[in-house]
């Protein structure tokens, strides 16, 4: 199994939801009042014969108006026509933005031949929420073009591929893990972001249940560490992936 880490980009964001570009060499974070600075980075797993994508980042374009995923993944030697499967953690805008490609004022499928697997809660409650971190035109693009699968609960989609229904950071979160015989390969979406979130204990705002988010994220670190986890990150500042492992005081470590 392999893994390749599809950075989108750094990107402040603030009250209005809107995520600007951010330069950390060049940019001042002064000059961007009251934002949150995140950095996105999809991943492309090749599993047997098969390529899987973690979630689709923005779907923002180059200058040369190529989709940026789209670059990251044919400069990891595949070509973008060739995913199988969009495994989806939740469907907001900064994880499902890239399900889809705009050309000039028209929207294409970004991966006409994959399948897209969501929570079918997720998919219901991105319809009826009223958060702009929804994009409901996104889903209904794909509802009438794309191959969808709908999940429910946690379950096996194939044999190397679980999923488990989380909540926690929307009601109808998900994570997976993979497991091809030799090695184990976890995504924790938005209930586990980034590295530093296993390092410390804390309530998120933005979490739609914080506590439980916290206890999870103690609970996916420790069986990271007892069963060898690769983890993978979506939001990491510093460490995109990296394996668990509990010190003799009971701190996490990740290498």
């Amino acid at each position: 199994m392999q893994v390749f880490t599809l950075y989108e980009g750094s990107y402040s964001v603030a009250a209005d939801k809107k995520f600007i570009p951010f330069n950390p060499e060049t940019d001042d974070p002064k000059s961007r009042p009251a934002s949150l600075f995140i950095h996105i980075q999809p991943f492309l797993v090749q599993l047997k014969d098969s390529l899987i994508l973690f979630d689709t980042g923005l779907g923002y374009s180059n200058e040369e108006g190529q989709l940026i995923l789209h670059e990251n993944i044919r400069k990891a030697g595949f070509d973008p026509e060739a995913i199988n499967m969009v495994l989806m953690s939740h469907l907001h805008f900064d994880h499902s933005g890239g399900m889809v490609h705009h050309r000039a004022e028209k929207m294409g499928l970004s991966f006409p031949n994959a399948s897209y697997v969501i929570q079918r809660g997720e998919w219901e409650s991105a319809f009826t929420n009223p958060s702009s971190s929804y994009k409901t035109e996104i889903f209904e693009f794909l509802q009438r073009n794309a191959q969808l699968i709908f999940i429910e609960g946690s379950g096996q989609l194939t044999p190397e591929i679980s999923y488990e229904l989380t909540g926690a950071h929307t009601p109808f979160h998900q994570v997976f893990l993979l497991d091809d015989g030799v090695d184990k390969v976890f995504f924790g979406g938005d209930v586990l972001p980034e590295p530093e979130e296993l390092l410390r204990k804390f309530i998120a705002k933005y979490d739609f249940d914080g506590r439980k988010a916290m206890e999870l994220r103690e609970e996916f670190g420790k069986k990271a560490a007892a069963e060898n986890w690769n983890c993978l990150f979506y939001h990491a500042k510093t460490k995109a992936s990296g394996h668990v492992s509990l010190t003799a005081e009971g701190q996490f470590k990740i290498t």
